[in-house]
């Protein structure tokens, strides 16, 4: 069945979204938004983990311990993601496996949530702590997210209140269609952050010189 036609845009723009931020990790190229295929080096773990300046939040062996202003990790398995019950202010500064390790919690859990059991937690969300692990729990929970948006077939579902009952947001009392858009500029803005991020890596971090 085809897609209602709202939706249409809105997958397109999500597709978009998660191929440019893949590319942008991942490499070996990406586009530099002129047309011109820049050639990239797929990142690395001290990339993925690198923290700019002390007090960042990250991704931490459970072992270890939460980073500075942080009260817990988040998740399951041997790492968890900086977290507490009230983020402070001003919010501390995240690193790129902090953001990417959020946006594939929140699209995996959305999936759940939407076409699922309507049962997982942050607490069920295996964080990876490393670059290509990372890489691959982001398309598999894009991939997830996807197929939950492919599963509607009527228009009228995406003005359906509470079609996600997402426990972390706003999504038991959004029209659906309002969740999809929430989703698609969490993933547009945190890939933003995080292509900044490899940017300043290359210039400013290990090895540059500075």
């Amino acid at each position: 069945m085809p897609a209602p036609a709202r939706l249409v845009p809105l997958l397109d723009q999500f597709d978009f979204a998660c191929t440019r931020l893949v590319q942008r990790l991942a490499g070996p190229f990406f586009d530099s938004g002129n047309g011109t295929d820049l050639e990239l080096a797929p990142m690395t773990d001290a990339e993925y983990l690198w923290e700019p300046f002390p007090g960042c939040w990250s991704v931490r062996r459970h072992a270890d311990g939460p980073g500075s202003r942080a009260d817990l990790l988040i998740g399951a398995g041997e790492w968890g993601r900086d977290g507490a019950p009230q983020h402070p202010t001003p919010p501390p500064f995240t690193t790129i496996a902090w953001r990417l390790s959020h946006l594939s919690e929140l699209l995996t859990l959305r999936a759940d949530h939407t076409a699922g059991d309507h049962k997982l937690s942050r607490d069920d969300f295996t964080t990876p702590g490393d670059a290509v692990g990372a890489v691959a729990a982001f398309q598999a929970a894009a991939g997830a997210w996807r197929s939950a948006l492919r599963s509607v077939e009527d228009d009228a579902v995406l003005d359906t209140v509470g079609v996600s009952t997402y426990p972390y947001g706003s999504d038991p009392e959004d029209p659906f269609v309002e969740t999809v858009w929430w989703a698609n500029q969490e993933v547009l803005h945190h890939s933003a952050e995080i292509a900044l991020l490899r940017d300043l890596y290359r210039e400013t971090g290990p090895g540059s010189g500075i």
